[in-house]
């Protein structure tokens, strides 16, 4: 089921520069949850021809604001005050999915976290954990 707000939080995606240059798109959201897709295009590369890790942590960091997003008010928007990752393998294949999710919401701050697999072919690879703390703000 599509969430209520998801015509907000994709125009809000859309507006994105980076998201846009990294060829991202919000693919689904729901409440406390949203996934954000990237190809691994080739100006994303690292020295090994694995995804690089600003890729990983960008879609990250963005899934994790998103779903944070998804449970505010429409006169909230969210910035991350801090987040952390965990790189856990390289980034091998064609295209990361980050799949953002709230732990828990207050009126001050959004404990998040973001888990960013790699596909490759038929296989997905945990590639990447992030946990942080999004702040929500008034519009």
């Amino acid at each position: 089921m599509t969430h209520p707000f998801f015509e907000r939080l994709h125009s809000s995606f859309s507006a994105q520069s980076m998201m846009s240059t990294l060829g991202a798109s919000l693919t689904e959201v729901q409440d406390g949850t949203a996934v954000i897709e990237a190809p691994i295009l080739p100006g994303a590369r690292q020295q090994h021809g694995f995804g690089h890790a600003g890729l990983t942590f960008a879609i990250g960091d963005s899934a994790a604001g998103y779903a944070a997003l998804s449970v505010m008010p429409e006169s909230f928007e969210v910035l991350t005050s801090e987040i952390k990752i965990n790189l856990l393998a390289p980034a091998k294949g064609e295209l990361l999915i980050a799949t953002g999710k709230v732990i828990k919401s207050g009126r001050r701050l959004v404990i998040v976290t973001s888990e960013v697999v790699a596909r490759d072919g038929d296989t997905d690879t945990l590639i990447a954990i992030l946990q942080g703390t999004m702040v929500p703000v008034p519009v």
